[in-house]
């Protein structure tokens, strides 16, 4: 798709925007010759580069880093911004502004990055920038090899997984929040835990477990604040530990894990560390930033400061 010519004035040089058509629904497709005239208005110019197909994203953030360009738009929902992030993760000189176009928003919540396209755009066209930690992961893919990915927000392993696969697959026509909410209690009351064993850094705990969450951010599944200390430059994981959970427990701890307050809880535990490990007797889904790239077993490894976000 042709690229719409331009650049930034401000002192980051180049612009590339990075466009998920099919976000939001595919509205933003519709929409995305608004709100390049918007971004325009505000001094904000630059090349555009369309999605095509699943991880096209990542090529094209990729190659537009290597071609000069200095800040890199992200147009679209989280797995929009994770397949940037795989393409650009590391690079030296290289900002990430982004304007959501998604349900979910679940990594723009932890930097207060307004979800409007012009509060964003103002973002963005800004130069204050916060240096943020990202998250390596490492795990079999479906097809069976191992494989390794990056990841910005969280990633998670049990019963996340498998509540994101559900998401993506029905759709989202109740919104981010609800829907959910709903695929929470639906997989919720098929799935069985599973007997895990979680190393992080040099502790170990082995139990038996419904979801294991390994987060860089604070939210997920449309607005969940499920690790809410959790600082995405200290370096450190929070990790969160959700054990043998009953139905009562979820109804009574769901509407608590949206504001935050459901920890300490008697049934998770809340570690911190750099390096992450787990194991289970089965295959789990590994969730990273809303998609499902694979199982386990898998490792996470954060690496610290090795993305420059652009922040209000």
């Amino acid at each position: 798709m042709p690229p719409e010519d331009g650049t930034a004035s401000d002192a980051s040089g180049t612009t590339a925007f990075l466009v998920n058509p099919a976000s939001d629904g595919g509205a933003t497709g519709k929409r995305w010759l608004e709100i390049a005239r918007r971004a325009a208005d505000l001094g904000l110019t630059g090349d555009a580069f369309l999605s095509e197909r699943p991880e096209h994203l990542a090529e094209l953030a990729h190659d537009a880093a290597a071609g000069g360009a200095r800040l890199i738009v992200a147009v679209g929902g989280d797995g929009t911004v994770n397949e940037v992030v795989n393409g650009i993760a590391g690079i030296d000189g290289v900002e990430l502004a982004i304007v959501h176009r998604g349900t979910g928003g679940d990594f723009v919540r932890t930097f207060d990055i307004p979800r409007s396209v012009d509060g964003a755009l103002a973002v963005a066209r800004g130069s204050t920038t916060r240096q943020i930690d990202v998250g390596r992961a490492t795990y079999r893919t479906w097809a069976g090899p191992e494989a390794s990915r990056w990841f910005a927000n969280i990633a998670s392993a049990g019963m996340s997984g498998a509540v994101a696969k559900r998401v993506n697959e029905t759709g989202k026509a109740l919104g981010g929040r609800a829907s959910y909410a709903w695929s929470t209690v639906a997989v919720f009351v098929r799935w069985k835990n599973v007997q895990l064993t979680v190393t992080v850094d040099e502790a170990e705990r082995s139990g038996p477990m419904y979801d294991v969450i390994v987060a860089n951010g604070r939210f997920l599944a449309g607005g969940m604040k499920i690790t809410p200390e959790a600082e995405p430059d200290d370096g450190l994981f929070d990790v969160l530990l959700i054990g043998d959970v009953t139905k009562r427990d979820l109804m009574l701890t769901l509407p608590k894990i949206y504001r935050g307050t459901h920890l300490p809880h008697p049934k998770a535990e809340l570690l911190r560390g750099a390096n992450v490990s787990i194991e289970a007797p089965i295959p789990l889904p590994v969730e990273l930033d809303g998609e499902q790239p694979g199982t386990t077993p898998a490792t996470f490894e954060i690496v610290p400061r090795a993305l420059r976000l652009r922040v209000p």
